[in-house]
């Protein structure tokens, strides 16, 4: 699906986390893929991810900083000229904003880091890089239920979520006429170690396999394939959604086994 496409994928902590399994899918569907770091810090956990994958092209990228993503820009333009696609896997909120009640917990900084990082970079990202983004090329990024749903714990990370859904729609309208589509995967929760920061996430996976329609979570390869998909020539006529990748949860109020006789 993404043979001769070059794609640029944000957001890899681990082998665990959403975007490795992006990066796998779409190494699998024939994509050229760079991995974003965000320092010097984080470079040594992110080399031998990319070596396992046969990534050679890494990238520092600040998002919280313009001049950190100008240069992001300029260095794969070094090496790539243009490219066909961009996974925002990125999210933030300091770790007391993301436990207890919502209105306690929630501070006008820890609102202000968690809409800049988790939403406004998206932004950002698509500004910068327009100008070496091939006609016809595809932004991705990560939601998850708790924008229009309230989830315990998830606090305003559910309000940056929000914000990001209607990023993704407005960068869609703003970037078509350049044939630039945007969307969005709103995965089921999947252990990763930014998972990890909600309070009980474990409850969390328990009642989602309870209620879900497939009577289980997904994984992160799963979100893979549903990003390589979106990011290809074939979802060429889909731009501006959310698509769900979480095994029905989200179209389910009950539990249905519950109720069986």
């Amino acid at each position: 699906m993404l043979k001769n496409k070059k794609i640029l994928i944000t957001g890899v902590a681990n082998k665990y986390s959403i975007a490795h399994g992006i990066a796998k899918s779409m190494i699998r569907e024939g994509a050229e893929v760079a991995l974003a770091y965000q320092n010097e810090r984080l470079l040594k956990n992110i080399k031998p991810i990319a070596d396992d994958l046969g990534i050679s092209l890494l990238v520092e990228c600040d998002v919280s900083c313009d001049e950190s993503i100008e240069k992001s820009k300029n260095y794969i333009e070094s090496h790539w000229d243009k490219f066909d696609g961009l996974v925002h896997s990125i999210g933030f909120a300091p770790a007391d904003q993301l436990k207890g009640d919502f209105v306690d917990s929630t501070t006008r900084e820890g609102f202000k880091i968690a809409h800049d990082i988790s939403s406004y970079s998206f932004t950002a990202l698509a500004k910068a890089m327009k100008p070496i983004l091939n006609e016809g090329s595809a932004l991705l990024t990560l939601t998850y239920l708790g924008s229009i749903q309230t989830v315990p714990n998830y606090n305003v990370m559910g309000l940056a979520k929000a914000s990001l859904e209607a990023n993704t729609r407005f960068l869609a309208a703003s970037l078509g006429k350049h044939n630039i589509r945007v969307n969005a995967i709103s995965a089921g929760p999947i252990k990763t170690l930014a998972a990890s920061g909600v309070k009980n996430f474990r409850k969390m996976l328990s009642q989602h396999s309870n209620r879900s329609p497939l009577g289980r979570t997904v994984t992160a390869d799963e979100v893979g394939n549903v990003a390589a998909f979106l990011c290809s020539d074939l979802a060429s006529g889909i731009t501006g959604e959310i698509t769900y990748v979480d095994a029905g949860f989200n179209t389910a109020a009950m539990p249905i086994n519950e109720f069986d006789e």
